[in-house]
């Protein structure tokens, strides 16, 4: 087991693997210097390339330098992502010597050019030739519980139909654009082979989402914000979000409402009847509730409805799951006999499920099991992507400097490179406001990740409170000082709540240590137009002002 990460994290330590780490954002570096010695040394299965995948010869071409001039060796990736030339080489001929199975995080997606790295990895995985064997190919879904893990035999609860756009809606945006459609209606970007026009957005509501939380370059959001006319917020808590907004719905939380919940995700193992524990508190309703009374309001109550109360609604969608499970031969309960047995439902598990191997039909036949990709194969070569002519995203996968990295010009000022992660004590931004915030938050605030080296050289010492800023934002965190993470690189996990100390002042400080007031928005190419959530620049010092409250979770006055 190889964990490739800039920070040696505890699934890591956990398999006691090997850990080589790369400076941030160089991984698609690596992956091309790995592809080079596969091809250099012979270790490449071109029997497979020919039969399954599309390109590699102008992917080949490119490794060689035959365009550019420059061989993308084993030492030019070293060069840039810091990890020794020769421990690149040995890992493409551990690779091919040995059943290898890839397993891509989500974060290296999450960068600019962020594209590259997934399919790159594709590419290696085809290069070895293991695509479709069992224990060798690639794989994305390994990001959270159960990943990997056979699926069940049953149904699936599916939720209420988000029915149809109006026809004169305008074009769906990319999520991550949200805070440049609010600033710059009118504008068009590229997007995935199309153009997108921004609409003048005059009102944003928000229901089961944070935000203030989610987007990058927070402080340029405060300024967006402003733009539209009225924000409206569903919300049991006083997030950033809810605190920002015009008006604020108080929404019930998961204890409150009646509902079904699928368990073992990816397994779709069990279904739960997920019964209210308390009445609704003090004004708050169910989303439900709240656009239903919205939708009489509006004289379309039953339209929305369907006539139908909570109770039916979750028998409907139970009664659907049943039918699921009763095509795929399992027997479940009628829906009274489940509600009133608050027991959750064990979905069997096939003996083929527990053998499957993904796209082991495509290897079998791939005539007959294509991909879905235009040409029913592997496309180390895209025509479609290479035909939309985008600058960041061409028809192969490439190596592509990005917006800010340890080697752009911005890294004289700021040097650090950050890496965000998913928090361990906390989903996201959810249950930052309990009592389990006492486990992890530092000098309380969240915590700063630091290398010893970096640490010493700025006088930081272990929780000490720091500010850590760049052009577009400060923050204040706690100081971890920790081998874990390489020199060069710092580590906060996102999900802080943020808490400017002047509200009203893009750039004021946020006293709780939101991450995203350090990353910058912009989108991860004109093909995706992802986040890049993962990334930015960045200086530390020891924080030597005032020590300011950290008021994230406080009840705003009047409230």
């Amino acid at each position: 087991m190889i964990s490739i990460d800039p920070v040696h994290n505890d699934s890591a330590k956990f398999v006691n693997a090997q850990w080589i780490a790369p400076r941030p954002y160089t991984d698609s570096a690596m992956l091309i210097g790995i592809a080079h010695t596969l091809l250099s040394e012979k270790l490449h299965n071109p029997d497979f390339l020919k039969t399954y995948t599309v390109g590699f010869d102008r992917f080949a071409a490119y490794l060689l330098g035959e365009e550019d001039g420059t061989p993308k060796t084993a030492e030019w990736a070293a060069d840039i992502s810091g990890v020794d030339a020769e421990v690149l080489r040995q890992l493409a001929r551990d690779m091919a010597k040995n059943r290898t199975m890839i397993m891509g995080g989500w974060g290296i997606q999450r960068q600019h050019h962020g594209e590259q790295q997934h399919w790159l990895l594709v590419t290696v995985a085809a290069m070895l030739g293991q695509v479709g064997l069992p224990g060798g190919g690639f794989g994305f879904s390994y990001h959270y519980s159960s990943g990997g893990s056979p699926t069940a035999k049953g149904g699936i609860i599916a939720g209420i139909s988000a029915g149809n756009a109006p026809k004169n809606s305008p074009s769906p945006i990319p999520v991550a654009r949200i805070a440049e459609c609010l600033a710059n209606p009118g504008k068009t970007i590229h997007f995935n082979g199309a153009d997108v026009t921004y609409p003048e957005v005059k009102m944003v509501y928000v229901a089961g989402g944070n935000t203030f939380h989610q987007h990058q370059d927070t402080n340029n959001l405060i300024k967006a914000w402003q733009r539209p006319e009225t924000i409206v917020v569903n919300e049991p808590y006083w997030t950033a979000t809810a605190k920002y907004a015009d008006i604020v719905l108080p929404a019930t939380t998961s204890y409150e409402r009646n509902d079904l919940e699928m368990g073992g995700d990816y397994s779709q193992l069990y279904v739960f009847p997920m019964h209210q524990c308390v009445a609704p508190q003090h004004e708050a309703r169910n989303d439900f509730d709240i656009f239903a009374a919205m939708a009489a309001k509006l004289g379309v109550q039953d339209a929305f409805t369907e006539g139908k109360d909570e109770t039916q609604w979750l028998k409907g969608m139970y009664d659907d799951m049943k039918q699921q499970a009763r095509n795929a031969r399992v027997a479940l309960p009628p829906f009274d006999m489940f509600w009133q047995s608050n027991n959750y439902v064990r979905f069997p598990v096939p003996e083929a499920n527990q053998q499957w191997v993904r796209f082991a039909d495509y290897r079998e036949n791939p005539l007959l099991n294509p991909l879905g990709t235009p040409s029913g194969k592997i496309e180390i070569y895209s025509d479609a992507i290479a035909k939309m002519d985008y600058q960041d995203c061409k028809g192969i996968p490439t190596w592509m400097p990005p917006h800010e990295w340890y080697r752009g010009p911005e890294a004289a000022k700021y040097p650090l490179s950050l890496n965000t992660a998913h928090p361990i004590n906390r989903l996201h931004s959810q249950l930052d406001n309990t009592p389990l915030r006492k486990k992890y938050a530092v000098a309380d605030r969240e915590a700063i990740m630091i290398n010893p080296q970096d640490a010493q050289s700025r006088g930081i010492t272990n929780g000490d409170l720091v500010r850590a800023f760049n052009d577009r934002g400060q923050i204040l965190v706690g100081a971890l000082i920790s081998e874990d993470v390489r020199p060069g690189a710092v580590r906060i996990s996102e999900g802080a709540w943020f808490d400017p100390a002047d509200p009203s002042q893009p750039g004021s400080i946020c006293k709780n240590g939101n991450v995203n007031c350090l990353t910058f928005d912009v989108g991860t190419s004109s093909l995706a137009q992802g986040n890049c959530g993962q990334m930015a620049q960045l200086e530390i010092e020891k924080y030597q002002g005032q020590v300011l409250k950290n008021t994230a979770h406080d009840v705003p006055a009047g409230a």
